[in-house]
């Protein structure tokens, strides 16, 4: 379950808690804000719609519509259409400078990379090494004797090294 889900069951429980405190008078608005973590404003716009239409009216509206920035199937499809059978083997960089120029193209780079991907027409490029490789401490002995604790005669490290 989403988190923008659970909150629309808890938000209404809370809210009528805090309404009916601030309707008789038990704290003022600026406590009453604090304890819910929101600002005046929104508390003020929430009550409004709560007073107009009841417990419908604190729903969260976004949830269930689609997002403004989504981009249309038809255009996801048209670029993995267009980059088969016109530009196989180019690299991402130059098909989507071409896609922009030529084609009308208005997504990001990294967009057009991703969906290529998605779409199996591109490899993804294998993981790059780790810039500092670890390796094995170089063994020396009498290293780190502080920290054991024990007599330098009885050091497996030092036993047969004479000082």
């Amino acid at each position: 379950m989403r988190q923008a889900t659970v909150l629309q069951e808890v938000r209404p429980v809370r809210f009528e808690e805090l309404y009916a405190w601030r309707q008789r008078r038990e704290f003022t608005m600026a406590e009453v804000v604090e304890m819910r973590g929101i600002t005046e404003c929104i508390f003020h716009r929430w009550s409004t719609r709560y007073e107009a239409e009841g417990v419908e009216g604190l729903e969260d509206r976004r949830i269930g519509r689609a997002t403004a920035r989504a981009v249309p199937v038809d255009k996801v499809l048209q670029i993995g259409t267009l980059y088969e059978s016109r530009y196989t083997g180019w690299t991402v960089e130059h098909f989507h400078e071409r896609w922009h120029h030529k084609h009308g193209g208005m997504r990001s780079y990294t967009w057009t990379k991703k969906r290529l991907q998605a779409e199996g027409q591109i490899a993804r490029a294998p993981q790059r090494g780790v810039h500092r490789k670890k390796r094995p401490h170089k063994p020396l002995p009498g290293r780190m004797l502080h920290q054991d604790g024990l007599p330098m005669n009885e050091c497996p490290a030092v036993s047969g090294i004479s000082l």
